[in-house]
């Protein structure tokens, strides 16, 4: 339906199949004025820069001296396309893009395009991660319509915000089958003027079509269909190198948390297996920085070796809470170190002095992508010395003509990523070398390394806070402050939480979106609330206050006032009341990240076992039913909600300890709990003086220690065993051995 616009293009022999990418440079950032500056610059930006010159994103001040004459997404770009009768171009990406960076010094830099652009364009730059909201629309429009997606995100709108075509990358000349800027702008300014009737007809349909397939399916969803999304995702497992299909491949973390969830649940021996083969692959491959710790985007082949580099702040987050469970699961002490690895990248690198947490690195340093990360062999004598250096060489599978390729010649540079193909143990034994000195070794000259490479130029880190992906980062420090008993992760939760609570809200206490250079602004979207939402319950099950638990369940509720749609159930991804958008998308679909709706239904589900209040798990259940017919369709792609499912089929419990707080018979059961997995459970502890959480709980009252002793009541859908003094017998209720 969508063929008229592409018809007429392909006709024009304007757009060619078979795109494929070639590489680029980096943008080299412009120097920007000062505030004081800013105050001094008319409103377009003057001779020097545009109009994305007073914005906070990276992304749009990276643009801000090209010389097209870029509007922010807002009212003045609109009435000046309706007063110019200008289409619109709207570009969207983010700050880390590398392809971005790519098409902006071919073509958003260059004069030739920015004229051409400038003439029969009003141009708009929108950050992705700053409004999803748009980027959902827009993207579903290039899949719609191409087939793919993927960024830079390129479109074209009327006034009216219709989109009438779609791409991603555009060259400025086109080249191996890929069309160039210089010859689509010209052809479609001529359509404009020409056949603009046909581009209207078809911004119509395509806007028809959007609005009409992001409506939910309702329907039924039972047990049966995490068994299904099991099956899909065993079949699309790579049993040799771990993780999902041949390359790329991505962390996709939230799905081994839904497949422990489904082996504990199943007792399928295969699930466990899935998980662990793809964890312990990925933290060997160079997907993993092996010298300063975190984790890169994905790996561009199957065995998690080569990856692209940029580091993203919510991978970093998922995966803590993927390798915590397998920890909590298995006892494997090698996962609580990935989970101590990944939280000292965070915690020293994107981490602000206030406490909130940064959005990415990029993936570019010095106009090469991973040049950050590589190093040579001559590099490794110099600083290690030749014995050390022949040794970890060896280990690591460093080559004298390096073992990475430019991306282009596909030639050998000289430089090396580092990599392990089996666990340095192993490696020891096969070197006939004990474990504790190669250990040490490696240990010693990893920290050498890291402060040498801490001199070199640093990748451009994406410094603006994002509400949602701190609650992700939040929820993960506190996970793994309770499986690791380690309180400096719970304290850095609970200050990174009251710094989104005090910063990120307005005046009547509704969430912001993003915070960056001391100011807050943006409209804050259903994952904002759902993940902070998210982070708050951790922080409770991981120190029992009262106030985070209040938190929690003010914004729960301001969420599902300004999201929840009345008519068909399921949260809308915008609240009620905005209108700069075609239409309001509801999304189930767990991408990258957990969906908003996903994440909802699980803090819904847990919320109604902590407060012994069904209407949240009522919600939780109407979420379930307004999406069933994408999730029964395709389960594998929804496994966050699954995880919500299996919690509501259970068995899932609640879980009361009455006691003193802070006495070794409490510790000792809370010790037991949180070490132990079982992860469909709540916790509370029920205190013996009077306090806010009785008045918040009122149920709790009955819940007493019995002689003084702490006392645990272990309940199964609100049904409640005898109560125990013993740990063992705890455990025992809970259903584990």
């Amino acid at each position: 339906m969508f063929s008229g616009i592409w018809k007429i293009l392909l006709a024009e022999k304007v757009i060619k199949p078979n795109i494929t990418l070639k590489s680029g440079t980096l943008l080299i950032l412009n120097s920007l004025p000062d505030l004081q500056e800013l105050k001094k610059l008319p409103a377009n930006g003057g001779d020097s820069f545009n109009r994305l010159v007073f914005e906070k994103s990276p992304y749009l001040l990276q643009h801000a001296a090209n010389p097209v004459n870029w509007y922010p997404w807002g009212d003045d770009a609109f009435q000046e396309a309706e007063k110019q009768d200008k289409p619109i171009f709207l570009a969207i990406g983010y700050a880390t893009c590398h392809w971005c960076h790519v098409m902006e010094k071919e073509s958003f830099e260059d004069q030739d395009v920015a004229n051409l652009i400038n003439d029969n364009f009003i141009p708009i730059k929108v950050d992705r991660e700053e409004r999803p909201d748009i980027d959902q629309i827009y993207m579903a429009v290039a899949q719609a319509m191409t087939g793919t997606g993927g960024w830079p995100l390129t479109v074209l709108l009327t006034p009216e915000k219709k989109p009438f075509f779609a791409g991603t990358y555009f060259p400025k000349h086109g080249r191996y089958g890929k069309t160039g800027m210089m010859e689509l702008i010209p052809q479609v300014s001529i359509l404009w003027r020409e056949k603009r009737d046909e581009l209207l007809q078809s911004a119509e349909q395509i806007t028809d079509h959007i609005q009409g397939s992001s409506q939910s399916q309702s329907g039924e969803l039972d047990r049966e269909v995490a068994r299904k999304a099991y099956q899909q995702l065993s079949e699309r497992f790579d049993p040799r190198q771990g993780g999902f299909n041949p390359a790329p491949k991505f962390p996709s973390p939230h799905n081994l948390i839904f497949l422990l969830r489904y082996w504990f649940q199943s007792k399928e021996p295969g699930a466990l297996e899935i998980v662990e083969k793809t964890l312990q692959k990925m933290r060997l491959g160079g997907i993993f920085d092996q010298v300063g710790y975190g984790y890169h985007r994905y790996s561009t082949d199957a065995a998690w070796r080569l990856p692209h580099f940029e580091k993203m702040l919510y991978d970093q987050g998922m995966l803590v809470l993927a390798y915590a469970e397998a920890y909590q699961a298995t006892g494997k002490e090698q996962y609580a170190q990935v989970v101590r690895e990944i939280l000292t990248y965070v915690l020293r690198d994107m981490t602000s002095q206030e406490g909130g947490f940064f959005s990415a690195e990029d993936a570019d340093s010095e106009g090469e992508e991973g040049l950050f990360y590589l190093w040579t062999k001559n590099e490794f004598r110099d600083h290690l010395g030749k014995d050390s250096a022949d040794l970890l060489v060896l280990l690591f599978n460093m080559t004298e003509e390096g073992n990475f390729e430019d991306e282009s010649t596909k030639i050998a540079t000289g430089r090396n990523l580092l990599y392990l193909k089996e666990p340095l143990k192993e490696l020891a034994k096969k070197k006939e070398i004990s474990e504790d000195e190669i250990l040490k070794l490696w240990e010693s000259s990893r920290q050498l390394l890291f402060e040498i490479r801490e001199k070199r130029i640093h990748p451009l880190k994406d410094d603006k806070i994002l509400t949602d992906w701190n609650g992700l980062m939040i929820a993960a420090l506190a996970v793994a402050g309770r499986v690791l008993n380690d309180q400096s992760y719970i304290t850095a939760a609970k200050k990174a939480a009251d710094f989104v609570w005090k910063t990120l809200r307005d005046e009547d206490g509704l969430l912001l979106k993003r915070f960056r250079s001391g100011e807050s602004g943006l409209p804050a979207h259903l994952d904002d609330y759902a993940f902070f939402v998210w982070g708050l319950l951790e922080i409770h099950q991981a120190d029992f206050g009262t106030k985070y638990l209040k938190r929690a369940l003010g914004l729960n509720q301001a969420m599902l006032e300004a999201f929840w749609d009345q008519e068909s159930g399921g949260l809308f991804f915008t609240a009620a009341g905005q209108t700069d958008l075609i239409h309001r998308n509801k999304e189930i679909y767990d991408g990258a990240i957990p969906s908003g709706n996903s994440v909802a239904a699980m803090n819904l589900m847990r919320l109604g076992r902590l407060t012994s209040n069904p209407d949240y798990e009522e919600k939780a259940f109407q979420i379930g039913n307004s999406f069933a017919g994408q999730i029964n369709m395709v389960p594998q792609g929804h496994t966050h909600f699954l995880s919500a499912l299996l919690f509501a089929y259970g068995p899932s419990y609640e879980v009361v300890i009455s006691g003193d707080r802070n006495a070794d018979d409490t510790r000792e059961m809370l010790n037991r709990l949180q070490t132990h997995y079982s992860p469909n459970k709540v916790l509370l502890i029920r205190p013996q003086e009077d306090s806010s959480l009785l008045s918040l709980i009122p149920a709790l009252q009955y819940q007493e220690a019995h002689e003084g002793k702490a006392t645990a009541y272990v309940c199964q859908n609100f049904q409640c065993s005898a109560p125990t003094t013993d740990p063992d017998e705890m455990i025992k209720l809970l259903g584990n051995k």
